[in-house]
């Protein structure tokens, strides 16, 4: 009998404590969940900010951050110019060698990196006939050539020929691909300020296609800290101007880019 009721506590106190585990799994659960949602609010809020017709009521789009409280949680709201960065799709090759130069890559290196995305995305100025560019490629144990199309994702420079893990990983941070061909002047990012600088105002690539002057195209980075250490990082990019049917168009909308 005495066996029984120890066993039969040994069972109560096993499911007492699972029910109690599932518990607090289901609590941050539901706080990751809330703090999602208020992040998504806050870019809501952004958008609509941006869109109000009395221009001196935006915020203004310099990177600084912002806290906002949404619901339950406290959020912090950056926006940045997406023209700040590179875009590895229609920057010229002189300005993504200067890039590549200014992360880490020396002279020669960066030359034959810068080229190579060039051929990739089919930007560069002097193409060389696919078969050559597969041929290349095989000699350096791969078993694809570039496609000559635009990147989808800045992942995909991974597959470049001489762009390594850590090459990737030291120039990401300073890439776009929906920015203009040339980043602006006043960007903020010193490694994008020093390859203009090494470029002295080099000339967009002549078939990239510019956007109108009134239409800004903005990074929206929204994190939001709730309940249960709960937090969650989402990130917009969004595109305004007169010219766009509803005033702005979301070109994509995800965690934390």
């Amino acid at each position: 009998m005495l066996w029984t009721l120890v066993l039969i506590a040994f069972i109560v106190a096993h499911v007492s404590a699972a029910g109690r585990t599932e518990i607090r799994i289901a609590r941050n659960l539901v706080a990751n969940a809330a703090a999602r949602a208020a992040a998504d609010g806050a870019i809501h809020a952004a958008i609509f900010n941006l869109l109000d017709p009395q221009p001196e009521q935006h915020w203004p789009v310099d990177g600084n951050a912002r806290e906002l409280v949404v619901g339950n949680s406290r959020v912090t709201v950056r926006l940045e110019d997406e023209a700040w960065w590179v875009n590895p799709n229609s920057a010229s090759p002189a300005l993504l060698e200067a890039l590549l130069h200014a992360t880490g890559s020396d002279p020669e290196s960066a030359r034959r990196q810068a080229n190579a995305i060039g051929e990739w995305t089919g930007s560069a100025p002097a193409p060389r006939p696919p078969n050559a560019l597969l041929a290349e490629y095989r000699a350096g144990g791969l078993d694809y050539g570039p496609p000559g199309e635009p990147l989808e994702t800045l992942d995909e420079l991974g597959r470049v020929l001489g762009i390594t893990p850590a090459i990737l990983a030291a120039l990401r941070p300073h890439l776009t691909l929906y920015g203009p061909s040339q980043p602006s002047a006043t960007s903020s990012d010193p490694f994008v300020a020093a390859a203009l600088a090494e470029t002295a105002q080099a000339a967009p690539a002549p078939s990239a296609a510019q956007p109108p002057p009134d239409v800004l195209t903005t990074r929206i980075t929204a994190t939001a800290f709730g309940s249960s250490n709960a937090r969650a990082i989402r990130s917009a990019i969004v595109r305004f101007g007169p010219v766009l049917p509803r005033g702005y168009e979301v070109l994509a909308w995800r965690d934390g880019f």
